[in-house]
């Protein structure tokens, strides 16, 4: 009788943990598949490493969801989100107007200004007066490049689209262009790097908000307001608990939560 309710109990036990297993949703978390360090980078096995992915197991463990990180090509990734390839983008992209035209997001989990980065031997400043007459790097379908077009596109400076950011910046690295914008967090870490020696921070841009954004917020498709809710949540959470400060020292001296 013994051994049958220890049975019995066992397979109550394993029944249990494959419907806790179950009750977890899975869901396919989109990133860009090029390196964007400090945020998002494979390391030497394939594995992606980074702010935002610790970040992503952060909020997934909070909400209780079952997250598995899926590489997208950048300019793809609203496209894939919308048609069910992948579920969220966790990938710092700014909270625009345009972009809530075609999805939604939950509150910003980070704010940090873009900036302009040159030449050390070359002085000018992230003006469009300073940037008259150069040659600017920008990466496609981002902030960066719409910025760009309308303060500095407009004003004598010419406008070099890359599909990635790292190809950006080994073409400044190399001469080829003069200056490249993008977030300033991950401009100080191309600057750290043996690569970005050449050169340096000009400074940040001019806010504008209906371009630039109110931070960076986690992408998901219209209408998904239990899964919004949860992550709004889960990000509430992890500010509170010390969670989010945690993992953030390991790659920043300063709160990038912004204002």
């Amino acid at each position: 009788m013994k051994s049958i309710v220890k049975t019995l109990v066992a397979a109550l036990a394993i029944g249990l943990a494959g419907m806790a297993a179950a009750s977890a949703e899975q869901l396919k978390v989109g990133f860009a598949a090029e390196p964007y360090p400090p945020f998002t980078s494979p390391d030497a096995n394939g594995n992606w490493v980074g702010w935002e992915v610790d970040f992503k197991d952060a909020i997934c463990k909070e909400a209780k969801l079952d997250c598995v990180v899926t590489p997208v090509a950048w300019d793809g990734i609203i496209p894939a989100l919308n048609s069910k390839k992948i579920d969220m983008i966790i990938g710092s992209m700014s909270i625009t107007e345009e972009r809530l035209k075609s999805i939604d997001f939950t509150d910003k989990y980070y704010n940090t200004p873009p900036g302009i980065i040159g030449p050390k031997d070359q002085k000018f400043d992230a003006t469009p007066e300073g940037l008259k007459g150069k040659v600017l790097g920008v990466q496609v379908s981002t902030i960066h490049q719409v910025y760009a077009n309308k303060y500095f596109g407009a004003n004598g400076t010419e406008i070099k689209e890359y599909q990635t950011q790292d190809e950006a910046n080994q073409d400044l690295a190399a001469g080829r262009i003069d200056a490249v914008q993008a977030d300033s967090i991950a401009l100080d870490a191309f600057l750290k790097s043996e690569q970005g020696a050449c050169c340096d921070l000009k400074g940040t841009v001019a806010d504008d908000p209906a371009i630039l954004g109110l931070g960076v917020g986690i992408g998901i498709r219209k209408g998904e307001t239990e899964l919004k809710e949860k992550l709004n949540a889960a990000i509430k959470a992890i500010r509170a608990n010390g969670t989010y400060d945690a993992f953030s020292k390991k790659y920043f001296a300063f709160d990038i939560y912004g204002k």
